[in-house]
């Protein structure tokens, strides 16, 4: 339990405020603070998550969460896997590796309770600097065009935050989105799903089971994932029938997972609970001066690990921007592209989540046919198991139709696309190893693959704008005897950067602060260059690009 926070004396004005204290909403308050902006952040709750909740954390939120210089506790901390297991009644019918490639920094997922997280990231806020406010219960808000006020309840009395940013990361429950007279709209789902979070000593491996109609739970579903500490969380599927104050006695949860486990298997229970749930999202995330972000802007199922990871992504989608805008290098366009791709992103995950909620819980004799038809196929036909889903699992968003985003004028043939983020790739950097990622995300990052000479001499006027970098990289059988100056210089040692990027000589890559590709080109020009960096500045055409 964490002490209540002071309460202040007088009414208080502060930029930026960030309400709600979870995974969200203590990344983008990290996120901001590592770019220079002053953040407090306010919380009604004086405690860290209680039982696992969210577990599974996705490799790009390891990445984002490298980034904000916590994604090596989490990993070291975590569980890594990259192999998930599908089975039918008694039989394994397909299994999938979710990163099949070499000489990646992060797993594809690890499994991590939500308190560790939490712990985590309120460490780093703390050393940041962030003002972090716990038993501060926003309890109204007023949202005008040039300013919002906030009367905070407190143990000890109230008082009221001026601010001119107001970023909503307060839950599923959003009391701020009620404030603001908004609701979420969408589909809920009649079923209730039970979890138990079980301490025991096992064998199984770190992978991702999921059981339709097993043995041990008939006509139903399961989910088994590792945790830290020797914990295990089970999923299993109810039915919208079981009642929900019954289900969570252990006397009435112990045996279902005795089933599972076995006579012989000795456990205790750390936490048990059950959950119904909803697919939908605001109509916009944003309201003047007010943005909404994970739960609180949009809720998916938890099959596939779509709702933590696609909640990082919107924080790592709007620090950066908010940032450039108050520091006077973009307009306030920007800004809005914030609803224009997280809107899409969200439509996307809910979408996914919708699929793998009809297909895991059909509801009708046709539908479970169907399912079984396909989930016996699937152990001898590769077509069938493109169509197995026990949750599809969370992927980065890309933005290719982006306003932001500089169409390609010439053809790519690496498996990432335009808009996508960044894929991470093992470097050298003075005779050390290094990876890609790591030199992204600070600001804008163009990045120049063995560029010849006369390329080198019309870069220099934008190696010294203020929101660019420029990276120079160079095969291994290329290495200038003469490291280039006023550029960062890297090696692509094993040739995997070039091969992820489909980079030939010359060609230029644009990255943005959230390490999202945002333009490219085999035979780039200085023009080009500032033209892409100014769109993806959210500045349309007719406007000044501002020099800095």
């Amino acid at each position: 339990m964490l002490p209540p926070s002071p309460t202040p004396t007088q009414d208080e004005y502060h930029p930026i405020v960030v309400v709600g204290a979870g995974p969200v909403g203590l990344s983008l308050a990290i996120d901001l603070a590592q770019r220079g902006q002053a953040v407090v952040l306010v919380d009604d709750g004086d405690r860290f998550s209680v039982g696992s909740r969210a577990i599974c954390f996705a490799k790009r939120t390891l990445d984002i969460w490298d980034r904000l210089g916590v994604g090596e506790r989490m990993v070291n901390k975590g569980v890594s896997w990259n192999v998930g297991k599908v089975f039918f009644r008694d039989e394994e019918v397909w299994h999938m590796n979710l990163l099949p490639e070499p000489l990646h920094r992060c797993p594809a997922f690890i499994n991590l309770q939500q308190y560790y997280c939490e712990g985590y990231l309120f460490e780093r806020a703390q050393a940041l600097g962030v003002d972090i406010r716990v038993k501060h219960k926003v309890i109204a808000l007023d949202n005008q065009p040039q300013q919002v006020t906030l009367r905070i309840q407190t143990p000890d009395g109230h008082y009221q935050i001026q601010t001119d940013w107001l970023l909503a990361c307060d839950g599923a429950r959003s009391p701020l989105r009620g404030m603001l007279g908004q609701c979420s709209q969408g589909r809920i789902f009649q079923d209730r799903f039970l979890i138990a979070d079980v301490r025991m000593k096992a064998h199984y491996p770190a992978e991702r089971w999921f059981w339709f109609d097993p043995p041990f739970h008939p006509n139903q579903s399961v989910l088994l994932h590792s945790q830290p500490d020797g914990v295990w969380r089970i999923d299993f599927q109810l039915g919208w029938d079981a009642d929900p104050i019954e289900e969570v006695k252990e006397q009435n949860v112990r045996p279902r997972v005795q089933a599972l486990l076995g006579a012989d298997v000795d456990f205790e229970f750390e936490w048990i609970s059950i959950y119904t749930f909803a697919c939908e999202r605001m109509e916009n995330f944003r309201f003047g001066r007010v943005f909404f972000a994970g739960d609180a802007a949009h809720r998916v199922s938890p099959f596939g690990a779509r709702g933590a990871n696609s909640g990082i992504q919107d924080s790592d989608n709007l620090a950066w921007k908010l940032d450039l805008y108050l520091r006077g290098l973009a307009p306030e366009q920007l800004l809005d592209s914030y609803c224009i791709e997280r809107h899409a992103a969200a439509d996307e995950n809910l979408l996914h989540s919708s699929r793998a909620t009809d297909f895991i819980t059909p509801k009708s004799e046709i539908s479970r046919l169907f399912r079984d038809t396909v989930l016996r196929l699937a152990k001898h036909h590769a077509f069938a198991r493109s169509m197995v889903n026990s949750g599809r699992l969370s992927t980065p968003s890309s933005y290719p139709q982006s306003p932001l985003t500089t169409p390609d004028e010439d053809t790519f043939a690496s498996n990432m696309p335009l808009g996508a983020a960044a894929l991470d790739a093992p470097l050298r950097q003075q005779a050390q190893s290094t990876w890609w990622l790591s030199h992204l995300g600070h600001r804008f990052t163009l990045a120049m693959f063995n560029p010849r000479d006369d390329q080198l001499s019309s870069l220099s006027a934008l190696a010294q704008h203020e929101t660019l970098q420029v990276v120079l990289i160079y095969p291994a059988q290329n290495t200038p005897a003469i490291p280039p100056s006023g550029f960062t210089v890297l090696h692509d040692h094993f040739g995997i950067w070039q091969q992820r990027y489909d980079a030939q000589s010359g060609a230029a890559f644009l990255f943005r602060p959230d390490q999202h590709l945002s333009a490219r080109w085999r035979q780039p020009t200085v023009a080009k260059i500032n033209a892409a960096l100014k769109r993806a500045c959210g500045y349309t055409q007719g406007d000044a690009y501002a020099e800095h």
